[in-house]
């Protein structure tokens, strides 16, 4: 069989959702979706001209500075706030006549355009709900979740509890669970850099969008019961938050022990800030489940976190990191010395390696399969 018959026998996916340029986890995910599922499939990725109106995201929401997660040929034609965009995504869907169409879900700011989409579209539809709800809850987003994932046919859900939240609203649902899949393409750092201080023996790294849900208080608390030979990297996006924690910090007498960095870090700078911690530690006080563990994963970096959402079900306590309880600075900072007792004994790297089968990429791309029906 010649490579053109093989490819003309492929069955015919598009997915919908954020790749690189634009920034963030989930264009990270679609971006190695998207290279997974090729080696399968005959696939068109279709990404948007427009995400978010500036008046709703103010910041920059591309990042050019490293293409490691870069689709080729990407259509960019969706615009999420142009009815005549919709309209024109949905009659380029139809043509390419795919068997599938597999569309990323985090927010209830997508319902009216994926609605509308979807409305117009033959072929059947996946969702990947990376949140069935937002982490932070506003008026009628139940409604609006409802409303638009009820149009779809197949769910993926990255933890029990998100399929607890989907049969809430949608009680015949056909769905999968599957551990979210590790991020493994950023870069490794041969040379040091200024941003960290690599004179200390013992580094912990604190890293993502700051948001009160994910527990930042409770470790910037909890670094007061450590010994001192223990430095915290912060590192993330504080939005308009930055000076009650650096306030937090200076009255707990911890600014010569904390380090913070605020903004969006480019792609091209998260190796050297993974590479030189011992830990990752998600003091989450909820949560579904954690990008931000996967790319520790990808490091090869142990977990600290709570016992929230879907981490209970990803670190496996005393082997691939620690749980503890949330909102328990005591409780978190007991956590983080047991970790350092564990790491006399228990070779972490190793047995995140042993469970490295479970994030797989290729047992995402069998879920899909199977679940609709491609195999």
């Amino acid at each position: 069989m010649t490579a053109s018959e093989n490819s003309e026998n492929k069955k015919k996916i598009v997915m919908i959702g954020p790749v690189y340029p634009f920034k963030g986890g989930i264009s990270h995910y679609t971006g190695l979706m998207y290279r997974a599922l090729a080696e399968s499939f005959d696939v068109t990725m279709i990404s948007y001209s427009m995400q978010y109106p500036k008046i709703l995201f103010r910041k920059e929401q591309r990042d050019y500075g490293n293409d490691s997660f870069k689709v080729e040929n990407t259509e960019y034609i969706l615009n999420t706030a142009s009815i005549s965009s919709i309209r024109s995504t949905a009659e380029r869907i139809n043509e390419l006549d795919p068997d599938l169409v597999i569309i990323q879900w985090w927010h209830p700011y997508f319902a009216p355009c994926y609605r509308m989409l979807i409305k117009r579209l033959k072929p059947r539809v996946m969702f990947i709900c990376h949140n069935v709800f937002p982490h932070e809850r506003f008026p009628f987003d139940r409604m609006l979740t409802r409303m638009t994932l009820k149009k779809g046919d197949f769910f993926i859900l990255h933890s029990d509890r998100e399929a607890d939240e989907l049969k809430k609203i949608i009680h015949d649902a056909r769905y999968q669970v599957n551990m979210h899949p590790t991020y493994s393409e950023f870069k490794r750092v041969e040379e040091a850099s200024d941003a960290i201080p690599v004179d200390q023996s013992s580094v912990l790294l604190f890293f993502g969008f700051v948001r009160k849900y994910k527990g930042l208080h409770i470790l910037i608390e909890a670094m007061e019961s450590i010994p001192e030979v223990v430095h915290l990297n912060i590192v993330g996006d504080f939005g308009n938050a930055k000076a009650k924690y650096m306030r937090l910090i200076e009255e707990r007498h911890l600014s010569d022990r904390i380090s913070v960095k605020d903004g969006y870090i480019p792609d091209k700078e998260v190796g050297e800030y993974f590479d030189r911690c011992d830990a990752v530690v998600l003091p989450y006080l909820d949560a579904t489940q954690s990008g931000i563990a996967q790319i520790a994963f990808g490091f090869e970096k142990p977990v600290i976190a709570t016992r929230v959402g879907g981490l209970p079900e990803v670190v496996i306590d005393g082997e691939t990191g620690v749980l503890c309880e949330p909102g328990n600075a005591q409780e978190l900072a007991k956590a983080i010395q047991r970790f350092y007792e564990l790491k006399k004994e228990v070779d972490f790297k190793q047995n995140i390696q042993n469970d490295a089968v479970r994030f797989s990429w290729n047992r995402m791309v069998k879920t899909i399969s199977e679940l609709s029906g491609l195999g």
